[in-house]
Formats: C-alpha cells, sequence, structure tokens
C-alpha cells in the first residue's frame, strides 16, 4: 500500500501560483511513476502531468504546458507541482496518484495508477 496526502491547495486571483504537494507512504517511493490530475464540477478526471519513478521523464496536458511544472524528491518521498499563471479554468480538485506498471516512462490514463491522494482544492478567482 502506498498512502499519498496533498497539500498547497487554496485560492488564489488569476494570473497568481500555487505550489502543490503530495506526500508518499508506505511502500518504496522511487518505484512507483507518479501523476496530477484533476477535476472540476461536473467533468470527468483529466490527467495534468506525469513523471517517471526517477524523475527523468515528465509530460503535461497541453492545458498547463508552459504553466506547471511537475518535480520529485525520491528522498522526502514527495512530488510537486508548481502551478504559475493560473487561470478561472483551472479551478478543480486536484490529486496525486502512484502507478507501478512503467519503470521508465509514466500514464496518462488514470486507470493505469494504483493510488490516490484525498485531493486538494485549487480555486482560481477572475
Amino acid at each position: 500500500q502506498v498512502q499519498l496526502v496533498e497539500s498547497g491547495g487554496g485560492l488564489v486571483q488569476a494570473g497568481g501560483s500555487l505550489r502543490l504537494s503530495c506526500a508518499a507512504s508506505g511502500r518504496t517511493f522511487s518505484n512507483y511513476a507518479m501523476g496530477w490530475f484533476r477535476q472540476a464540477p461536473g467533468k470527468e478526471r483529466e490527467f495534468v502531468a506525469g513523471i517517471s519513478r526517477s524523475g527523468g521523464v515528465t509530460g503535461y496536458a497541453h492545458f498547463v504546458k508552459g504553466r506547471f511544472t511537475i518535480s520529485r524528491d525520491n528522498v522526502k518521498n514527495t512530488v510537486y507541482l508548481e502551478m504559475n499563471t493560473l487561470e478561472p479554468e483551472d479551478t478543480a480538485v486536484y490529486y496525486c496518484a502512484a502507478e507501478g506498471k512503467h519503470s521508465q516512462i509514466y500514464s496518462v490514463a488514470s486507470a493505469e495508477y494504483d493510488y490516490w491522494g484525498q485531493g486538494t482544492q485549487v480555486t482560481v478567482s477572475s
């Protein structure tokens, strides 16, 4: 089992920044690729960003590319999502997730993730 706890969400004005953190415990963190997903009211959960086990491979959804940065610290067992130039459309509950299927890359499919955090609310006001 891997336990994931997100933090860092909140209310921010458009154009502002937030840094989300996801602390992992349980099994060896570096054995899991990590992803950030989000779900807005009335919408499906969607992939935001992913990072491989080593941190050497990262990727982003087209709608956040250039604004968000995913990173991880395998010593602190934490994955981060730095969010800049936030837009009202970024308002959602943000979830981190862990998947142990891929050793060199990460998955963009939520169904391939084994463990999920409880989510943290991000609200961007216009």
